[in-house]
């Protein structure tokens, strides 16, 4: 693995080159305020690696705390939304995040990337390759997601509807995305594009590229005409085959909820929010074991899982959740695992906002001791951060940092006792360490 991360630095130098080459002379468009020789942070040389079960950079554990903006992409498109893609890394830098979660995909839809199949936007993909580079100049690593189960930006419809309209649909049924061959074709066709461009602004391949943690097939899939599970398990097993044959530097994860399904032990039948979850398709153990992913996903939302229960309720249901999937992690799969989404909703009834801070430092305290103990619990991404302005993107689940202080000093305390675990006595060497000390 290390002889990997050795051949890269010089390729990394002459992409280094490049970006001054671009910067100086050729996007005069970027005006996200940055000017010269794009900025390389040491902890950003070398890729996400994964040991036993444990993500690791440099032989270092690597412990994610991390959040979710899935708009970041959207909103670098456009002049007068670009400082907010600037404006969110520096408020996770400043709370010691490690890890953002945001869409790679926009089909079909405003501001598209893929304007049909194959066909992409260059002024959309110029704005991902900003954010890209924004990120690695504030020393945080992107989780980049391929797809989406749901309609929002496209996902699995758009490219059920383009088959359709093209006149080459098997069905109508969204499902059609997993197990009709030409919309496989599609997808793949996607991945490639993707995972091999070069970005305008660094001249780095999107493979080469380090500041990406990691690529995630599709969140939250679900096949529903198909309980059994073996479409949705065909699907995942050739598309993390397809994505590894093209890009073996970056981890890869499916983007899974977590739920068990009918191949699953009795027993963990029982941990899932009800019967029912049991049946949509997806096996959380099933669908890890697939060779080719590096570390499973799992998603926190006792509101919709538990509705009408208390917090005390949902808080001991969730330390069940989080337990049983560490313990998956440690024992069956052999695995990290990351809870990738969790969140409180502020429509709950007699929602206070110190409620929130309750839940999540329980989630951030299980999370801790799993990393203090070298297990498998590798990590946790808050859905979703927001800026301040961006009242069009806010769910019931949104927390713009700076107008929340206890919230923002929970989530920086949780960053410096991981990076503290990761650092010990070589703490103050490391940027976060400083931050922390």
């Amino acid at each position: 693995m290390r002889a990997g991360n050795g051949v890269l630095y010089p390729v990394l130098g002459l992409a280094s080159c490049v970006a001054f080459v671009y910067l100086s002379f050729g996007d005069l468009d970027w005006d996200l305020g940055i000017h010269g020789k794009v900025e390389e942070p040491e902890t950003m040389r070398s890729f996400v690696r994964r040991n036993g079960t444990q993500f690791a950079v440099d032989e270092k554990a690597f412990y994610i705390n991390g959040w979710n903006s899935y708009w970041l992409m959207d909103q670098a498109v456009e002049d007068f939304s670009r400082h907010r893609v600037r404006a969110m890394f520096q408020t996770g830098a400043a709370m010691g995040l490690t890890v953002c979660r945001t869409w790679a995909f926009n089909d079909g839809t405003y501001n598209a990337l893929q304007l049909s199949p194959g066909r992409f936007n260059e002024r959309v993909f110029k704005a991902l390759d900003r954010v890209i580079v924004e990120a690695q100049r504030h020393g945080i690593r992107l989780l980049l997601c391929l797809a989406n189960n749901l309609e929002a930006y496209g996902g699995k419809t758009q490219y059920v509807k383009w088959a359709w309209d093209q006149g080459i649909g098997l069905s109508p049924s969204n499902d059609s995305f997993f197990f009709d061959a030409s919309i496989r074709r599609y997808f793949k066709a996607y991945i490639k594009v993707i995972l091999t461009r070069r970005n305008h602004l660094n001249g780095i391949r999107y493979k080469d590229d380090p500041t990406i943690f990691a690529w995630e097939l599709i969140n939250e899939p679900r096949c529903m005409t198909d309980a059994s599970g073996d479409t949705l398990q065909e699907w995942i097993e050739e598309m993390a085959e397809y994505v590894k044959s093209i890009d073996k530097n970056h981890l890869l994860t499916v983007g899974l909820e977590g739920f068990y399904g009918p191949v699953s032990p009795l027993e963990k039948l029982g941990v899932n929010p009800a019967p029912w979850f049991s049946t949509l398709g997806s096996d959380f153990l099933r669908n890890s074991r697939v060779s080719h992913l590096d570390f499973a996903s799992v998603h926190v939302y006792p509101d919709q899982w538990k509705v009408g229960k208390g917090l005390k309720k949902k808080m001991k249901y969730i330390s069940k959740w989080l337990v049983s999937h560490i313990e998956d992690g440690d024992k069956e799969l052999k695995k990290p695992v990351l809870f990738a989404e969790f969140g409180l909703s502020d429509k709950n009834k007699d929602f206070d906002h110190a409620h929130r801070d309750v839940f999540y430092e329980s989630i951030f305290d299980i999370v801790y001791e799993s990393a203090k103990e070298g297990r498998a619990g590798a990590g946790a991404i808050v859905w979703q951060l927001l800026v301040a302005g961006m009242e069009d993107y806010k769910d019931d689940f949104a927390i713009v940092p700076e107008e929340r202080p206890s919230m923002y000093r929970l989530i920086k305390k949780q960053s410096c006792r991981l990076v503290k675990l990761s650092h010990g006595k070589d703490l103050l060497e490391n940027k976060l360490g400083k931050l922390c000390s």
